[in-house]
């Protein structure tokens, strides 16, 4: 099935479900699931055939520049094994008939949607990009989709109909993004379900054509931003407005609650399933013998799970859901932040997932990988960019105004520049990111443009530092990242002449190492 071209956007709404009507969606839920997994079960098998047959492994043996011959010869292997979406919609529309009870169920177009689903999973073994798939337990499948608004799954009359199930919504009339999308073409639907609060809340999402609603307050602007990204915190310089934010800012991370649950849970464990693990030991530490438990045995094992671990296993799980929904919440208030000062991001490439083996827990409170990613997708499509670029050229954290790079440890928090500037390290960062094109910085350009820029680093600089230090140090620190005069900056770049010949291009700056 082609993809859309047109843009779309998702509007939520909550359901009205009752027990009766709650046993039926659960019902065609369990259906949905054992269609789904015997779809997927098929591509598997159909791969398989693909990986063993004469035109694929011929395909494999040819050199990657004869794109043509192996096009050919991968088309083969798929057509001669049937591996294909819509080999597979017909394979669900023959397992749904037998079953009867499935047929019963699910409708048609959500049958081809759930093909579809196991194609794509299946599909992206046979191109590298996933290893292994997963069949579907209850608890993992949540979510159905149609096809179209037309029949099966739909949404009609401010109502969702599903081959007799008719449910009512829970509008809220006063939220502008819900009516924007009520009253924009609905593509097709998807009925879902999540835990919230030990309970089982059901909501449709329908997807719409068009663009979404754009809250007033959420304005975005044309212009460059310099972003440096770090572990908790973002630095940003726009064209008029610079800020050291943080991410995730007062969010509770509930971290003396979850484990006190992970406690009662290792216990728990411990005493229903003895022998799963090893037996306890003691160990001598410093001057006293401590007690240690002892690890869980190697294999598989069957595990008991008591009434009251699934219900403190629930309740960490409604604690980490909190945790995560209120850290997206607050980093995407940082995105629009940092939008409504320009469109065009400019950061450094850094691994967020080298962070993740690194900090752990600090990478999981604040979320700098979703950041990034939210802040990519709706600059895109506001009409920006966003571009990353190599942090082993550029070195922003090193680079001095003069040409020349001089490393710092991390717990370094202020850079001070050898041409006498004295400015907060990821401000100055964030500042040098607006000046790189391509993989290369334009020294040159941020040399000329830093006397405009500093007053609004500083204020920037003041501002994160309110409420974190005392107003004595507070005074320190701005004395300490106050402008520098005009004629203490001649001593070093007195000309337009001298900049043009002096200030050097990043390759061709040298390095000097901090002496230990």
């Amino acid at each position: 099935m082609t993809k859309a071209k047109t843009s779309s956007f998702i509007t939520e709404v909550p359901l009205v479900v009752d027990s009766f009507l709650e046993r039926k969606l659960e019902a065609r839920f369990q259906a949905a699931r054992q269609l789904y997994n015997a779809c997927l079960n098929e591509a598997l098998r159909r791969l398989e055939r693909v990986r063993k047959s004469t035109p694929y492994l011929r395909a494999r043996e040819l050199s990657k520049t004869k794109k043509k011959e192996r096009r050919e010869l991968f088309k083969q292997a798929r057509d001669g094994a049937q591996f294909s979406e819509y080999s597979l919609h017909r394979f669900a529309t023959v397992t749904a008939k037998q079953s009867k009870w499935i047929a019963k169920n699910v409708d048609s177009n959500t049958q081809q949607r759930l093909a579809t689903r196991a194609f794509q999973a299946a599909h992206k073994i046979l191109l590298g990009l996933s290893s292994k798939v997963r069949f579907k337990v209850p608890s993992r499948f949540r979510s159905v989709e149609g096809k179209s608004n037309k029949q099966g799954l739909c949404w009609k009359e401010e109502q969702v109909q599903w081959c007799g199930l008719t449910l009512e919504p829970i509008i809220d009339w006063s939220n502008r993004v819900v009516t924007h999308g009520l009253r924009s073409k609905i593509k097709y639907c998807r009925l879902l379900w999540r835990n919230l609060n030990g309970k089982k809340r059901w909501f449709v999402q329908l997807v719409n054509e068009g663009l979404p609603y754009q809250k007033p307050q959420n304005y975005v602007t044309k212009g460059v931003v310099g972003l440096d990204v770090n572990i908790s915190n973002v630095a940003f310089v726009a064209d008029e407005q610079a800020g050291l934010l943080p991410f995730a800012d007062k969010v509770p991370t509930y971290e003396r609650e979850i484990k006190v649950l992970q406690r009662k849970m290792q216990r728990s464990m411990r005493s229903n399933n003895p022998d799963n693990f090893e037996p306890d030991f003691d160990k001598k530490v410093g001057n006293r013998v401590v007690t240690k438990k002892g690890k869980v045995l190697k294999g598989r094992r069957p595990w008991k799970r008591t009434k009251n671990y699934r219900t403190l296993a629930l309740h960490k799980a409604e604690l980490e859901r909190r945790k995560a929904s209120y850290a997206k919440c607050q980093n995407r208030r940082l995105v629009n932040e940092i939008l409504r000062h320009g469109n065009e991001i400019k950061t450094e490439k850094v691994s967020i997932k080298g962070w993740q083996k690194r900090y752990g827990k600090a990478i999981a409170a604040k979320s700098p990988g979703f950041f990034q990613s939210e802040i990519k997708r709706k600059a895109e499509n506001a009409g920006g960019c966003f571009l990353q670029f190599s942090t082993q050229t550029t070195a922003l954290s090193q680079t001095h105004l003069d040409g020349t790079r001089i490393k710092k440890s991390l717990s370094e928090r202020v850079h001070r520049d050898v041409t006498g500037v004295t400015m907060h390290r990821d401000l100055f960062s964030a500042f040098l990111s607006r000046y790189v094109y391509g993989d290369q910085l334009s020294l040159q350009d941020a040399l000329r443009e830093y006397p405009r820029a500093e007053p609004l680093l500083v204020d920037a600089w003041k501002r994160s530092l309110v409420g974190e230090v005392s107003p004595t140090e507070l005074r320190q620190y701005q004395q300490t990242a106050r402008q520098v005069g005009a004629s203490e900056r001649k001593n070093y770049h007195s000309s337009s002449e001298q900049l043009s010949t002096q200030v050097l291009t990043s390759n061709q700056i040298t390095t000097k190492a901090v002496k230990s």
